[in-house]
């Protein structure tokens, strides 16, 4: 468990050095890597994870060292993953993401090469470098894909979490020898509980549940978890369809759910097919679909761009595009503009901060 080596941002890091504290940063992201480091190598028993607070107020939560360590084992089990390969870490290490990848390495013993996060965190390690194992955001698989392909064939497996993939960005990874497989997962799961292979030819529409986990449905349609590492089953707010006992598909927020005039709009079917029509239209801004008040629906489907206010022409042609794609219920009543979202520490989309911008 104990055997990996450790490098980070260039500078290789004994196991001594580490547990004894004598070791210098120059960067918070080594601080973090190290501080973790040094807690896991010392026996420490009880840790605090922070969520993201993407969906709600972010909060701390407590797991045990073993909690973690079965998280860790049941993804080693489902990816292969084996002593002495090598793990690049370039998500940040005081998230549970970062956190859990320094896990998984102390526990089956992989090399460790942890470099600053960033958009393309291959132009920081030795371009011959072999990696077995990362972890990456949607953000940087996407700067990676357009810039260096080839570099990601260097990689055995790599995994995908912290926001939806795009079905252009999916279209993108097709060619790719790398396994890549999207997350499903959060704090309160200790990272993924299922894995949606991407590429190859087992890419999948649904999710997979890792060894260990049992899946259902609550009466709203939500997914409920139960694993052998969480002290009673989770039920989370997540919208799905579930295939059979170990797959499901993600459908949607049941908290973002509008209801516009008696009739239930799910903003997530509608962002996928946005997606597309943006794609098409070479209009790469971010955006999300939220519902505001209205006196006569009760809620209005609204779409809000990170951008500046559209012009005349494109404006007409989205809204066109719009109206032969979507619903009529879908459709938006409104769009809004607004140059920069608000956003969680992690670099996810803040909901309820950037919807709070807006006047109601």
């Amino acid at each position: 468990m104990n055997k990996s080596n450790v490098v980070i941002n260039g500078k290789r890091f004994t196991r001594d050095q580490i547990i004894s504290n004598s070791f210098d940063t120059t960067t918070a992201f080594e601080r973090s890597t190290l501080v973790f480091c040094h807690d896991w190598l010392t026996g420490k028993k009880q840790f605090t994870l922070q969520t993201s607070g993407s969906t709600g107020t972010p909060k701390e939560i407590n797991f045990s060292r073993d909690q973690m360590i079965a998280s860790a084992s049941m993804t080693q089990a489902a990816l292969n993953l084996k002593e002495d390969d090598t793990a690049l870490i370039c998500l940040d290490t005081k998230y549970i993401a970062g956190q859990m990848m320094l896990v998984r390495s102390f526990v089956v013993g992989m090399n460790i090469i942890a470099t600053e996060p960033s958009s393309n965190p291959f132009t920081s390690i030795e371009i011959t470098q072999k990696i077995d194992f990362t972890a990456l955001v949607p953000y940087q698989l996407q700067n990676i894909v357009s810039t260096n392909p080839e570099l990601l064939n260097k990689v055995r497996v790599a995994i995908i979490g912290g926001a939806p993939i795009d079905s252009s960005l999916k279209n993108k990874l097709r060619g790719l020898e790398c396994e890549i497989y999207a997350t499903y997962g959060m704090t309160e799961t200790l990272s993924h509980i299922g894995l949606m292979k991407l590429n190859g030819k087992n890419a999948s529409d649904y999710f997979s549940v890792l060894p260990g986990v049992r899946i259902d449905n609550d009466d709203r349609g939500c997914l409920v978890i139960k694993t052998n590492f969480l002290d009673k089953s989770l039920i989370t707010n997540d919208l799905v369809d579930i295939r059979d006992s170990n797959q499901f598909k993600w459908l949607g927020r049941w908290d973002n759910i509008i209801n516009s005039g008696g009739v239930k709009v799910m903003p997530e079917k509608i962002e996928r097919q946005l997606e597309e029509i943006f794609q098409a239209n070479g209009i790469t801004n971010r955006f999300f679909i939220t519902g505001f008040p209205d006196s006569s629906l009760g809620q209005k489907v609204c779409l809000l761009i990170e951008s500046p206010p559209f012009d005349e022409g494109a404006m007409h042609q989205l809204q066109s595009e719009m109206r032969a794609e979507l619903s009529k219920y879908e459709v938006p009543k409104e769009i809004k503009f607004l140059d920069r979202f608000e956003q969680t520490e992690s670099g996810k989309i803040n909901r309820p901060k950037t919807i709070n911008l807006f006047p109601v």
